[in-house]
């Protein structure tokens, strides 16, 4: 399981330090919550290693990341709006540090329940599902109520006030009524991307089926 950098309180020079021993190490790199300015630092500073940055998650990785197969399941990650699309990006993205097929779809929350009604045919081949939502995080639940595959819900911390930075998502993820609905923790898109990685290889699948 390819470990994560929290790079939002490291300096440019600590990121770049640690993307040296990893790469070393025949290791994969992936850096999260990197503003764009600092992984420029970082980019400068070690350009042989030939690290990129995913600007839509916010992370850099390893310049070569391990090639999903052509076909399979894998995961699917859904966001609620565009809003979502930083958290949901990250999960897809360690995901795919791990050679995990992923799809991600966007603008499905229940605002406007019809466009996920259109995509249930589609997310009934995957083995599971990511669904990231902020306001009152109700996109999980309608997953969960309406697929059987395993569902991980990510709270992000959008809305209004009384939304209180994702807190709102988070309780009504927690007392959802939907049995087995798992939950990380507030724009914790690289736990759901973990959570989903146990799913798959405890089913033996790997994600590479």
């Amino acid at each position: 399981m390819v470990e994560a950098v929290w790079g939002q309180n490291k300096t440019a020079e600590q990121i770049a330090a640690i993307a040296r021993r990893l790469l070393a190490a025949g290791e994969v790199l992936l850096a999260t919550r990197v503003s764009a300015e600092k992984a420029q630092a970082v980019l400068a500073q070690v350009p042989e290693l030939g690290l990129r940055h995913h600007p839509a998650a916010g992370c850099l990785t390893s310049g070569s990341l391990p090639e999903p197969p052509c076909s399979g399941g894998g995961v699917a990650v859904l966001g609620g709006g565009t809003s979502d699309l930083g958290v949901a990006s990250e999960a897809c993205l360690a995901l795919r540090c791990h050679g995990i097929r992923t799809s991600l779809l966007l603008d499905v929350g229940v605002a406007g329940l019809h466009r996920l009604l259109g995509q249930l045919e589609q997310l009934r081949q995957v083995e599971v599902l990511i669904a990231c939502a902020g306001m009152e995080g109700a996109l999980p639940t309608v997953l969960a109520g309406l697929l059987p595959q395993p569902v991980i819900g990510v709270p992000v911390s959008v809305g209004y006030g009384v939304s209180a930075g994702g807190m709102a998502a988070l309780h009504g993820m927690l007392a959802s009524c939907a049995p087995g609905l798992t939950v990380v923790n507030v724009d914790n898109g690289y736990g759901a991307a973990m959570a989903a990685l146990r799913i798959l290889r405890g089913a033996g699948a790997g994600g590479r089926s």
